[in-house]
């Protein structure tokens, strides 16, 4: 039986503490089959005979990373980004990361499904760990409200994003928000959002222009954090109105962190994404005297030149008021950024992220004190898998899990930069930052697939997984809130003796009702509003 098949059926981690997201415990994990089927103290599985070992002496075994906002190979802006499904995946499990989550986005007016299978079709024959995809609203019609259902029917699709921004391109108004929030709502799937108000940025870079700056400053200045705080809380108060659960992709700004922050305090069913980007740099690099360096950070929404975003963003990812944390990874190498070279507006908007996001987290949350290990795992992994309907197969460590693991040396560091990283672009964003906390082995679906630089894997041995609708994490308090609110719902009516107006939130109907005591009876057939 050849190596590659006895290392994807029986392996075992010995000597690490098992970290997930609730608690740490020194185990060894047995796996077979892809799966994990022993978690305990001095397993010793029999018989010995091709059976792999690794040592975790002194390490951490975590649950892969789950990159929750990934585009590779995507056409945009003129180009197509360098990192495909098989540079991105492979960069990925270097990093500590098992599974992408990319983004199928058809043009305006086309169909979904196509989108669909056009992203999944480049991915199959490429992915060396395994990939889920979510797909973009960029218009509505009964057309893409069928769509949607059959995505979530058949696809094993429970996500849609919606571009605030982008105008012309992919931008949807907020009457398209709200049939599109209803209809995931109907359907159990989480509505995303990107949250920018390109109606201002459009007018923004006109200004721009007009006064003369074309270079890479002008996009942050068109595109200031107001600006994204503001399609944030229109985004959460539409979704709100629909009872929809809401996922804000890459939070760039101070402000729109705190939007979420506050809306999550109130009880709204709402999650933040900032990415490795905006917790590990800045925008100060947009006014670099070097044209190349400062164009390779220019990204959508912008990094804020406000030096003190990472850390204020990472507080709040340590604290729950953020969630998860991705890449948007959409790597434009420096002569494709060139393209915007005396146009601000025409610079492909993407960094990168998926090979160093564990490290740069680990770096700026648990190495800082910010974090400890077992919310490391939650942002990284196990809140993703909850969103996203993958838990427990992914984001956690136990009997019956998926075997996607990483052993994680806290100790040792790593200098990132583009002349050692994986990706297929020539810059990082990251370039010359010392990390603590780096990736020793990387298990995929039961495999050692990287171990101390090595790879050991080929395209296409990762696998498309299916999601379904309804995410007990996100539902249940969708269910729950939608009851209270048909029962505590009343508006008295004045100058009406024993009236009121009750509305139904799982039906958007409101009715006239006469009520005696405590009791409430249908006085009139209810009607939409």
């Amino acid at each position: 039986m050849p190596h590659q098949k006895l290392a994807r059926q029986r392996l075992l981690i010995k000597g690490g503490k098992v970290v997930n997201d609730d608690c740490s415990v020194v185990a060894d994990v047995y796996v077979e089959d892809g799966v994990v089927r022993q978690v305990g103290p001095n397993l010793n599985p029999e018989p010995r005979t091709g059976l792999i070992v690794l040592d975790a002496t002194d390490k951490l075994v975590i649950p892969g990373g789950i990159d929750t906002h990934t585009h590779m190979q995507f056409p945009f802006m003129g180009s197509r980004s360098k990192d495909d499904f098989y540079t991105g995946t492979k960069a990925a499990i270097a990093g500590g990361t098992t599974m992408i989550i990319d983004f199928a986005i058809p043009q305006k007016g086309c169909s979904l499904t196509e989108a669909f299978d056009t992203w999944k079709s480049w991915a199959d024959p490429k992915v060396c760990c395994d990939y889920a995809l979510h797909v973009a609203v960029t218009w509505w019609s009964s057309k893409v409200k069928e769509e949607m259902k059959s995505l979530v029917q058949n696809k094993g699709v429970n996500s849609f994003k919606m571009f605030m921004a982008y105008k012309d391109l992919y931008m949807v108004n907020d009457e398209e928000l709200y049939a599109t929030f209803s209809c995931c709502k109907e359907l159990g799937a989480v509505a995303q959002v990107h949250a920018e108000n390109g109606e201002l940025i459009a007018q923004g870079a006109k200004k721009m222009l007009a006064m003369g700056i074309t270079g890479p400053e002008g996009h942050e200045l068109c595109r200031p954090e107001e600006v994204e705080a503001e399609a944030t809380q229109r985004a959460i108060t539409i979704a709100n109105a629909v009872n929809c659960p809401l996922f804000v992709v890459h939070v760039m700004s101070k402000s729109a962190a705190r939007v979420i922050s506050d809306a999550r305090r109130e009880g709204k069913v709402v999650y933040g994404e900032p990415i490795a980007a905006s917790l590990g740099t800045d925008g100060t690099n947009y006014w670099n005297k070097d044209w190349a360096h400062a164009a390779a950070y220019v990204m959508g929404p912008p990094l804020r030149p406000d030096p003190s975003t990472p850390g204020f963003l990472m507080n709040l990812l340590a604290n729950d008021d953020l969630s998860v944390t991705g890449t948007d990874n959409c790597t434009f190498d420096i002569c494709q950024k060139a393209l915007g070279k005396d146009d601000f507006t025409k610079i492909p908007n993407g960094v990168n992220g998926v090979e160093d996001r564990m490290s740069v987290i680990w770096e700026k949350g648990v190495y800082s004190g910010k974090m400890d290990e077992n919310r490391f795992v939650a942002v990284t992994s196990t809140n993703a898998a909850k969103i996203f309907n993958l838990y427990p197969k992914k984001g956690r460590i136990a009997v019956d899990s998926d075997a996607d693991i990483v052993i994680w040396d806290p100790k040792a560091t790593r200098t990132i930069s583009a002349k050692t990283h994986h990706q297929a672009n020539n810059f990082n964003i990251f370039e010359g930052m010392v990390c603590h906390g780096v990736p020793v082995a990387t298990v995929s679906r039961g495999k050692v697939v990287y171990e101390r630089g090595a790879f050991n894997v080929t395209a296409g041995e990762g696998k498309y997984i299916s999601r379904p609708p309804f995410p007990p994490y996100v539902y249940e308090r969708v269910k729950q809130r939608e009851q209270t609110k048909f029962c505590s719902t009343f508006e008295w009516v004045s100058n009406l003796t024993n009236y009121c107006f009750i509305t139904d939130f799982t039906k958007n109907q409101r009715g006239l009702i006469s009520y005696t005591g405590r009791n409430l009876t249908p006085r009139k057939k209810s009607v939409i509003f």
